[in-house]
C-alpha cells in the first residue's frame, strides 16, 4: 500500500472518565489505549505517525517519548482544529493521509487495510469507515443521498428527529487526499452549540464541491467503540481480553476457563502450557512450553518461567525467573528471585526482597529443595542441591553452600546433603 502519514487525534479531556489520568493513557489489558491505535497503524504500514495531544500534554508526551511525532493543541477547539494544527506535518505531502482517534483500541488492522485499499482503488478524495449498530445514540450518523452516496455526517446534538433514526454511524477513521483535506479544513465553521470545529463537517463540504467520497463498512461494529466512560473502558477490556485468550488457544495453549483468566496484551506463553482458572498473568511475563499455571496464581511483570514448570494455587511471582522443571505448587511468594531448574519451592515459602530502601536479589541454584514456610531474607544465595528445613529463616547476606542443609531461626548449617 505504500507509506503514508497518520494523524491520531488524542487531545481531548475525557471529562466523563472522571479521572486525573489522561483518557488515552488508561490501560486496557496492561497497555494504554493510545498504544493499541499506534500498534494498529504501524502494522498497516504507516511509518510516519503524528499524535495531536492537548489535555495533560506533558504526561502523554512522556509516555509516547520518541515513538511518534507529537503536536500540541493548546486550545481544545475540536477535531478539525486538531487536524489543522497537524497540517504543517503534511505540508510537503502530496499523497494520502490517514486520520483516526486515539481512544479506539478495538480497530482491526485488516479493516484499516481494506479502507486504504478502497480509497486508492476508487481514487476518492475521502473514504471513511462506517458501521451499523442497533443503538446509534452518541454517534455521528451517516447521511446519504437518494443514490446512496455519503453526503454528510451528522453529530448527535445536531441531528434531526428523522436523522436520529439512522443506524449507520461514523466510526471516525478517514483516508484523505492530503491536499484536499487541507483545503476542506479551511472551510469548516465553528459549531454554534459546542463552539468547536468538527472534522465530520468536511464530508458535507467535500460533497457540495462535487468531490468523490466513499465508505467502507466494518462487519464488526465493536471496532468503532471509543472509550469515553469507565463503562466503555470495562467493555473494551472484556473484548480485548477475549481476543488475547482466543489467540493463545489458537497457538496451542490450554485455557481451562476463559471467563476467569486474565492475561495482559504483551504476555507470551509456550505451546501445551495449561492455564487453570482464576489466574492473572500481567505485563511482560514469559512462560515456556508444557507448564501448568494456577489455579489462583498471579504472575507479575518481569516474570520468566522455563519449560515444564508448575506454579500452583495462591502463588505469586514478581520480577523473578524460574528454570525448567521447577515446582512452586502452593501458597508462596517469590520476588526478585533467580531460581534454577528442578528446584522445589515448598508451601509457604517467601522471599523477603524489600528492606525498606531497595529490592534485593535471591538466588536459588539448580536442584535446591526449599522446605515449607522457609523465609529467605534477601540478598541470599541457596546453592545447588541445598536444602532449607521447614520453617527456617535464612538471614540477609547468607550463602548456603552446594548440598548444604540449613535449619532453624536463624538458619544454621548442620550437614551436607547426600542427594
Amino acid at each position: 500500500m505504500g507509506n503514508f502519514p497518520t494523524i491520531i487525534l488524542a487531545a481531548g479531556k475525557g471529562t466523563r472518565m472522571k479521572s486525573k489520568v489522561p483518557k488515552i493513557l488508561h490501560p486496557v489489558c496492561g497497555k494504554p489505549l493510545i498504544q493499541y491505535v499506534i500498534d494498529t497503524v504501524s502494522a498497516v504500514g504507516s511509518l510516519k505517525i503524528c499524535v495531536v495531544i492537548g489535555h495533560q500534554a506533558h504526561s502523554v508526551k512522556k509516555y509516547l517519548g520518541n515513538k511518534v511525532t507529537t503536536i500540541v493543541q493548546k486550545k481544545l477547539l475540536g477535531t478539525a482544529d486538531a487536524v489543522k494544527i497537524a497540517g504543517r506535518y503534511l505540508r510537503n505531502h502530496k499523497g494520502n493521509v490517514l486520520v483516526l482517534c486515539g481512544d479506539t483500541p478495538l480497530l482491526n488492522k485488516n479493516t484499516i487495510k481494506q479502507l486504504i485499499q478502497c480509497h486508492q482503488k476508487s481514487k476518492a478524495i475521502c473514504t471513511f469507515l462506517t458501521a451499523f449498530v442497533e443503538d446509534s445514540t452518541r454517534y455521528g450518523r451517516v447521511i446519504r443521498d437518494e443514490k446512496g452516496s455519503p453526503i454528510a455526517i451528522r453529530e448527535e446534538k445536531d441531528a434531526s428527529r428523522l436523522e436520529k433514526n439512522i443506524n449507520e454511524i461514523n466510526v471516525g477513521v478517514y483516508c484523505f487526499k492530503g491536499e484536499e483535506l487541507l483545503k476542506g479544513l479551511e472551510a469548516i465553521k465553528v459549531n454554534p452549540r459546542k463552539k468547536e470545529y468538527y472534522l465530520t463537517d468536511i464530508i458535507d463540504i467535500l460533497s457540495k464541491r462535487g468531490k468523490k467520497i466513499e465508505t467502507v463498512t466494518t462487519q464488526d461494529h465493536q471496532e468503532g467503540i471509543g472509550v469515553n466512560t469507565r463503562e466503555d473502558l470495562a467493555f473494551v477490556e472484556s473484548v480485548v481480553r477475549k481476543r488475547i485468550l482466543e489467540n493463545f488457544m489458537r497457538q496451542g495453549v490450554t485455557i481451562v476457563d476463559p471467563l476467569t483468566t486474565y492475561i495482559d496484551a504483551d504476555a507470551k506463553i509456550g505451546q501445551d502450557t495449561v492455564i487453570r482458572p482464576f489466574t492473572v498473568i500481567e505485563n511482560s511475563v514469559r512462560i515456556g512450553r508444557r507448564c501448568i499455571i494456577g489455579p489462583f496464581a498471579r504472575l507479575r511483570p518481569g516474570t520468566r518461567i522455563g519449560n515444564n514448570a508448575e506454579v500452583g494455587n495462591f502463588a505469586e511471582i514478581s520480577r523473578s525467573e524460574l528454570g525448567d522443571y521447577t515446582l512452586m505448587k502452593h501458597f508462596s511468594f517469590l520476588g526478585d528471585a533467580q531460581v534454577g531448574s528442578r528446584v522445589n519451592i515448598g508451601a509457604g515459602t517467601v522471599t523477603a526482597n524489600y528492606d525498606g530502601r531497595r529490592k534485593n536479589k535471591t538466588r536459588i541454584r539448580d536442584g535446591a529443595f526449599i522446605g515449607s514456610d522457609s523465609i529467605l531474607v534477601a540478598p541470599v544465595t541457596i546453592g545447588k542441591k541445598a536444602i532449607t528445613g521447614a520453617g527456617c529463616v535464612v538471614t540477609k547476606g547468607k550463602v548456603v553452600p552446594d548440598k548444604g542443609v540449613v535449619v532453624g531461626v536463624p538458619a544454621k548449617l548442620i550437614s551436607k546433603s547426600k542427594r
